[in-house]
């Protein structure tokens, strides 16, 4: 196992570990509420108890924390199939020396110390030439309570407990220690001792030691009393650590002290750097620290969230419940658009001056492109009520990332990420959840590599990248086998970077916010029919940008309106891109009453409130070239279609079938779930407009296809029940309050 490795174990889970005599040398906390949680589930035959203080074995054995006490440590251990040794760290050396002129044999040995190292070097020299049966482990779990008294046997449920194997932990010890850890609810994840403690030093040692520090620094002040009265509940929070016990902090600050020092010396520069800013007046400085840190913990949370979730997507299964008997009425703003938001990091972060933006998107995706820029040390206010500041750094201004940049489910970022990224002078890794983890990205990876880029990809061309950095790029120009507008954006961008002229020519026009994006921001774009061409030399120039409405988000209650009788409804300020607005015009050939209203341009993009009413859709034959214009949009339509009289037949559509789902065969299976004769062909799906019913779909985590079947629950004749919804919030976080709003009826099952 490298010294970096750490992964959750689930292959080790013995469910119901059953042991013979399990002894736990230290009845505090920590030990008598592992020996309290062993005993009342059963898991051993028998629980003794070893502690040097005369009322604390009276108390374990009369509050039912063990079977027996014993002052004896030779007298316990005799028959002992595992040992806990749970006392503090700099006493261990001493009593891993009892241990070891015991002649234990196959006992296994285990403990609960938060510095691996000391006690694995303690256990070696006391067990030197012997034997030794030792798993070394650490329960991420405490109470301001302490002492036996304080035994909690529900102490460790649901809390994390990490093992740190090493070369004399035998895999059936291990999966017993593991086992036993389980068996208290525990959640048991392995690592390497040296990463442990490196880890640790991080997220527990620095932080008492910090507080520990502040408090004495602060009370050895002639102020004190005066700090102390006007303190107020930052200081408090932070500082009520200090209240640990400061012998058991001193120990383990002396027994994993090279961790702490190199945890230390990384803060106290970091530290310095601070001070010199404030010393310098650098408020920039100061700002790029403080929104980072703001949402940092936010940030990693939702990583590891995420990874959950995906992990046991079938036992967190989020369903919407839409009923039949809805409408849409009244006037409404869906969330702002969600490429223009994309777009507007990307390049208010390679601008110079700042870039004020209203109307941001605050969606899964759109976020995860403004912490990845966060994270290559531009700094970005907000966002707040969809207003985002962007201090741009230059188009060489990006820094090197601390990790991998995690992408969530944004195809759109990934791809985008890839061109920018493959002309930087550092390495990169993008990855992302389980979802974007599956998308193909040789489509990307292909032509950057044509134009001198280095990059890896997973399995089958799939995430994650791994792009090398200080490649030259050569410009080139690219005949795009396939209509799209993310891997035409992804070499337009390659191309601010590349050697001379850079072009793309499409098959068939897609969506162009990143040519018009590339003029606000003063950059020279040339159109010549399909063809774009950029070249490299020139600069981007801070501007403000206003981001419409999202005409996909705006589609599903296009749709609404259309089929639910007695439906009219206005949609303000959406935009109206040209090159996106193929489901409207495909609305319209099915005969949908669909009126644009004050047209504008704003930020160098066309805008209209958008006004439908109620209409009877007919089946139509989609033409091919309005079929790149309304690519997102198709789930949706597809029911507008299940709602039409007659056929609707689509081709030309494959990439439907790679996108966060086969959309093509989901939609169809759910469709036909409902009763609906729905036919998928390889490129496309035809329907026969019909009566719609209710029951059971599901939406694979795709949360085009959720919302679109929440939509469907209009013309339904029964309730709809739609599962593995979570992933809405990626694209459409109000999506729910909002169709509310207008009258149709979903919730979340369980809600009302």
């Amino acid at each position: 196992m490298s010294e970096h490795a750490f992964s959750p174990v689930a292959a080790v889970q013995p469910a119901e570990p059953r042991i013979g005599r399990l002894v736990v040398v230290g009845l505090g906390l920590i030990g008598g509420s592992f020996a309290r949680g062993v005993r009342e589930r059963g898991l051993c035959r028998e629980v003794v108890g070893v502690d040097l203080d005369p009322q604390t074995r009276e108390l374990a054995v009369a509050q039912g924390v063990v079977d027996r006490c014993e002052e004896d440590l030779a007298v316990a251990c005799r028959g002992a199939q595992v040992i806990q040794l749970a006392i503090p760290i700099l006493a261990m050396e001493k009593l891993l020396g009892a241990l070891a002129g015991l002649g234990l044999g196959n006992t296994v040995i285990t403990d609960v110390g938060s510095a691996k190292g000391h006690v694995l070097r303690a256990a070696r020299r006391a067990f030197a030439g012997q034997p030794l049966c030792f798993v070394p482990g650490h329960p991420i779990a405490g109470s301001e309570r302490s002492g036996v008294e304080a035994a909690d046997g529900e102490l460790f449920r649901h809390h994390k407990v990490i093992l740190t194997p090493v070369q004399e932990s035998d895999p059936e010890a291990l999966a017993l220690v593991d086992g036993l850890w389980r068996g208290l609810g525990a959640v048991v994840e392995h690592m390497t001792v040296g990463r442990h403690d490196e880890v640790l030093a991080a997220t527990s040692h620095l932080p008492h030691l910090l507080a520990f520090g502040l408090v004495d620094s602060l009370a050895k002040r002639s102020e004190n009393l005066e700090i102390f009265r006007y303190a107020a509940g930052g200081f408090r929070d932070f500082t009520r650590i200090a209240g640990s016990d400061p012998v058991m902090w001193r120990d383990i600050f002396l027994a994993n002290r090279e961790a702490v020092l190199r945890t230390l010396d990384v803060f106290r520069s970091d530290l310095d750097a601070l001070r010199a800013a404030v010393d310098a007046g650098d408020g920039h400085q100061l700002l790029g620290v403080f929104t980072r840190a703001r949402v940092a913990r936010e940030h990693f949370s939702k990583i590891l969230a995420r990874r959950a979730y995906v992990d046991a997507m079938h036992d967190n299964d989020l369903i919407y419940l839409a009923l039949p008997g809805g409408h849409a009425r009244g006037h409404i703003r869906v969330p702002g658009d969600k490429s223009i938001s994309h777009r507007s990091i990307m390049l208010g972060s390679l601008a110079e001056g700042t870039t004020e933006v209203e109307g941001f998107l605050e969606g899964e995706d759109a976020l995860a492109t403004l912490q990845a820029f966060r994270d290559m040390g531009v700094v970005i206010e907000g966002p707040h009520h969809g207003r985002v500041t962007i201090h741009g750094v230059g188009l060489h201004g990006l820094k090197a990332p601390p990790g991998p940049l995690y992408l969530g489910n944004s195809g759109t970022s990934m791809r985008l990420l890839s061109g920018l990224l493959a002309a930087q002078p550092f390495d990169t890794v993008l990855t992302g959840d389980a979802s974007l983890s599956k998308r193909p990205m040789n489509r990307v990876a292909k032509p950057l590599r044509e134009m001198g880029a280095e990059i890896e990809t997973g399995p089958e061309g799939r995430p994650p990248l791994t792009i090398r950095g200080g490649r030259k790029l050569t410009g080139m120009h690219y005949q795009m086998p396939m209509a799209s507008a993310q891997v035409k954006s992804c070499l337009l961008l390659a191309g601010l970077y590349a050697g001379g002229e850079t072009s793309v020519s499409e098959p068939a026009p897609t969506r162009d916010h990143t040519e018009r994006m590339l003029r606000g921001f003063g950059y020279p774009v040339k159109v010549e029919g399909s063809k774009v061409t950029v070249e490299s030399g020139h600069k981007l120039k801070a501007t403000q940008i206003e981001v419409p409405a999202d005409i996909s988000s705006a589609t599903f209650f296009l749709v609404a309106a259309s089929i639910a009788e007695d439906s009219e409804l206005l949609l303000e300020h959406v935009g109206i891109n040209p090159t996106r607005t193929g489901a409207i015009e495909i609305l319209k050939l099915m005969g949908g009453d669909i009126t644009l209203e004050n047209p504008r341009e704003v930020g160098g993009e066309p805008v209209a409130d958008i006004r439908v009413r109620s209409a009877r859709l007919k089946g139509i034959e989609i033409p091919l070239d309005l079929v790149p214009l309304a690519i997102d949009e198709f789930p949706v339509l597809f029911v507008a279609a299940a709602c039409a009289e007659g056929r609707t037949v689509l081709r030309g559509a494959e990439e439907l079938r790679v996108k966060e789902s086969d959309r093509i065969q989901v939609m169809a299976d759910g469709l036909q779930a409902l009763g609906v004769k729905a036919e998928p062909t390889p490129d496309g799906i035809v329907i026969e407009g019909g009566p719609i019913g209710g029951g059971e779909v599901y939406s694979h985590g795709d949360h085009r296809i959720a919302m679109s079947f929440s939509i469907a629950s209009l013309r339904a004749s029964a309730p709809i029940r739609i599962h593995d919804c979570a992933n809405v919030a990626t694209s459409f976080p109000n999506f729910v309050a909002l169709a509310k709003h207008v009258g149709i009826r979903v919730d979340e099952e369980g809600e009302s």
